[in-house]
């Protein structure tokens, strides 16, 4: 089916992101030799990016006890916290793989189901994935751009230094403390290209975290959409309660009660595995954005400062997306309930008019993802941790300015 293939084919390149890390979307069509080979990559992985961050928080802990410039300080603090967050959030990848499993199945299932109205599953799909792949797209521009930046930003300011100096002074893309001398011509290439890849990784987590989240938002929201239809073109309009009618409609509502269950337990299933990691970008978001923002507006030189506007930029998108996929898929079972009574229930007998009414009940309490409970996924959320950056930014950059006074 042409629907199942976009489906697939959405799928199978988040699913690409996933192995590139030694992850997997579905465990049970994999043989053990194969869930062995993507463990043993995701461990190098791990270590890989891993074996920096004791010396990046070392260098960190030192610079505070000897009071070094707060702008190399805040340079190191997003990056530091931005690596935690992808590496907690991969291991609940990890911990709920079978969920995953889970919800794949199902949303393959309600995708590939024969629908009645077929141009329109294809029109609201379309228009759906149109909007994911644009924010697929614009991310991975994003995230190339940081890749760049970062990578080219030292070798930028040693040739700057160069021109200037006549002396060769190396540096790299983050502040790290090594057992060795890194700035040490035999070893500086190693080490530059590792923090790459590392730098890499740590976004490669991210994506692979986020872009599934979207991907479950996108069909959920897709199902309920169709559900809703089928809901207000429930009753035909010459239904005059006949018994073949009333047979007719009987069937297709329990078919749809049982799809709307469908989609309750999805939705439940992915709140399960997101509600911890949502908590944590809710609490780490607004850090990240004040400090990005903070060095993007003192740094000295462009290239330093270009790098931390496109840092910016990337994490307001991410966390912009979560809420918006989040309200999406909220506000698309709120509409479903209004599907629900705008349908033609005063044609129908009591018997359906109370499973109806059954129905329009349930959806008084909206389908919704949360950050484990304290916070709802949706836009408004996200108003609120700008705000709580926006404050933290203007008390952080007070400071500053009376202490360069």
């Amino acid at each position: 089916m042409a629907e199942q293939t976009l489906f697939e084919k959405t799928l199978r390149s988040i699913n690409s992101i996933f192995n590139t890390l030694g992850l997997f979307l579905e465990p049970s069509k994999l043989n053990r030799w194969q869930i062995i080979k993507y463990r043993c990559l995701f461990v190098f992985n791990y270590i890989w990016l891993n074996s920096d961050m004791p010396g990046a928080v070392y260098w960190f802990i030192d610079g505070i006890q000897n009071q070094n410039d707060i702008r190399e300080l805040a340079q190191t603090a997003p990056c530091l916290m931005l690596c935690g967050v992808s590496n907690i959030k991969t291991l609940f990848l990890i911990i709920y793989n079978s969920l995953i499993d889970n919800i794949v199945h199902e949303l393959r299932e309600l995708n590939s189901a024969e629908e009645q109205n077929v141009e329109e599953k294809k029109r609201i799909e379309k228009e759906e994935r149109r909007f994911l792949n644009f924010v697929l797209k614009s991310l991975n521009v994003f995230n190339i751009g940081l890749v760049i930046s970062f990578s080219f930003m030292p070798l930028i300011i040693i040739a700057i230094k160069y021109m200037e100096t006549k002396e060769l002074e190396l540096a790299l893309p983050f502040f790290v403390i090594y057992p060795f001398d890194a700035f040490n011509m035999k070893y500086w290439p190693y080490v530059y290209l590792k923090q790459i890849w590392s730098e890499c990784i740590v976004l490669l987590q991210i994506c692979a975290a986020d872009y599934f989240y979207y991907f479950c938002c996108t069909y959920i929201r897709i199902q309920f959409r169709l559900l809703s239809y089928e809901f207000e073109n429930l009753f035909p309009k010459e239904y005059y309660k006949r018994s073949d009618d009333h047979s007719y409609i009987r069937g297709k509502l329990v078919k749809l009660i049982k799809r709307h269950q469908r989609l309750i337990s999805s939705t439940n299933v992915l709140e399960k595995i997101y509600s911890k990691s949502i908590l944590l970008n809710f609490l780490s978001s607004s850090i990240i954005i004040c400090l990005t923002g903070f060095n993007a507006t003192i740094m000295n030189d462009a290239v330093s400062a270009c790098s931390f506007v496109t840092f910016l930029f990337m994490s307001i998108l991410q966390i912009f997306y979560l809420c918006l996929f989040g309200d999406m898929l909220m506000r698309a079972s709120i509409n479903f309930g209004d599907a629900v009574y705008s349908c033609l229930w005063y044609k129908a007998g009591r018997s359906i008019a109370k499973d109806l009414l059954l129905v329009h009940l349930r959806t008084q309490r909206p389908c919704k993802l949360t950050a484990y409970g304290f916070s709802d996924a949706n836009l408004r959320s996200f108003s609120k941790i700008i705000s709580t950056s926006w404050s933290y930014f203007a008390l952080l950059n007070t400071m500053y300015s009376e202490n360069q006074v």
